[in-house]
């Protein structure tokens, strides 16, 4: 029997029993569309996780202030004051696996330009900070080295600072103020969105550190130094490489512990990841039992039709059909339930995954390597659960089925 009328025979035989096969198929669609949406959404994780990783800066490096134990008593996130601007210059010039180095200090501030007003958090850095933390110019140009050197009252607007205080308007050359500094806009960034946190990346003002430090905070020492390694591979060494050199410049003894902290933030985030991605493969796990739930459907179905066909088995045999067709035609018609049921779950699962993606605003990527495995998982359900039935089939002895009632 060639393929086209072995497919015939297996839709005729289905069709006898319409509501049957339509169940039968119902399980593996459910199972096929959990499959497909389960992975959907498992990216749509994934790329959130990613982007907060690209968020976070070009191999970054974050030196923060604090961290000592005074007379027992840790001092905390930046609750030293011995950070400076030596440290950073210090750090750009000795430490060859460090390429970009930014100061940094921050607050919070009221801005306010013409009757509008919004407090939001200002920074303090270098140019090189656009270049670390991986910002986009969305209107004007980021201040200049030559900007910090002479504390220039300039500034670089966030996306959710700009809406709040000119909303449509072009903010560029305009005066906001800054607490009682005037100051002019000379860019906007493009948005960044929340990050994993859920803090708004964009709710920020960015103006030379020189500002910061003088105009608006009267200190002279950093918060933050702020820098990017070479490449990836070399961000933990970098790491320890300028915390060697800080501890040198800031004449700590051995047993001394450190007046600042270097954090890893992309490990957190890679943690986040691999979580991510095990959820994933376990959500893909338990949405697989599905299959197998119909896949014992089918089993049930195909050993019941068997029953049912047992005259018509010996009428074939007795014909002259072999053991190797009557198992062929039964193998059949389970490959063909598995068939239409994982193409309606393909059809269910990626329409379900873009309804979930509109309806909770998730990036959904609809895998093509999903929609294929899943496709040959049905089919391999099909074969598998159906291979018992169709051998049972083509074994009976034609006597017993002519006579069977």
């Amino acid at each position: 029997m060639d393929l086209a009328g072995l497919l015939g025979s297996s839709l005729g035989s289905l069709s006898r029993n319409k509501l049957r096969s339509l169940l039968t198929v119902f399980g593996i669609t459910i199972g096929i569309a959990a499959v497909i949406c389960v992975v959907a959404i498992g990216n749509a994780g994934q790329a959130r996780v990613e982007k907060a990783l690209g968020n976070l800066g070009d191999n970054f490096v974050w030196i923060e202030a604090g961290g000592r134990a005074v007379n027992g008593v840790s001092t905390g996130p930046r609750g030293e004051k011995t950070l400076t601007i030596g440290d950073a210059i210090a750090i750009r010039a000795q430490v060859p696996l460090v390429k970009s180095v930014s100061p940094n200090v921050d607050a919070s501030v009221q801005i306010v330009h013409g009757n509008r007003n919004w407090f939001a958090t200002y920074r303090g850095v270098a140019p090189d900070y656009f270049d670390i933390k991986s910002w986009v110019i969305d209107q004007g140009a980021f201040f200049s080295q030559e900007d910090v050197e002479r504390a220039a009252c300039v500034c670089v607007l966030g996306h959710t600072v700009r809406d709040q205080l000119f909303g449509l308007e072009d903010p560029i050359g305009r005066v906001v103020r800054v607490k009682d500094m005037p100051c002019k806009v000379v860019a906007t960034l493009k948005p960044k969105g929340l990050s994993l946190s859920g803090q708004d990346q964009d709710d920020t003002i960015i103006l030379p550190y020189t500002t910061a430090m003088k105009r608006l905070m009267g200190v002279t020492w950093l918060d933050d130094i702020l820098c990017s390694a070479v490449s990836q591979d070399t961000v933990k060494l970098a790491g320890k490489q300028v915390g060697a050199l800080l501890r040198e410049r800031h004449h700590l003894r051995p047993e001394e512990g450190d007046d600042f902290n270097i954090r890893h933030p992309e490990d957190v985030i890679q943690a986040q990841l691999e979580a991510s991605r095990t959820l994933t493969l376990l959500l893909v796990a338990i949405a697989s039992i599905s299959l197998i739930v119909g896949g014992i459907g089918i089993m049930n179905v195909m050993l019941v039709s068997v029953t049912e066909r047992t005259r018509e088995i010996g009428v074939r045999v007795a014909v002259g059909a072999t053991e190797e067709a009557i198992q062929l035609q039964f193998l059949g018609e389970s490959v063909v339930l598995s068939l239409v049921g994982g193409a309606a779950g393909v059809l269910l699962g990626v329409s379900g995954s873009l309804l979930l993606g509109s309806a909770f605003g998730w990036p959904m990527d609809v895998s093509a390597d999903a929609v294929m495995l899943a496709v040959v998982f049905s089919v391999a359900v099909g074969v598998f659960f159906g291979y018992y039935p169709a051998r049972k089939a083509s074994r009976l002895n034609p006597i017993e089925a002519l006579r069977y009632e």
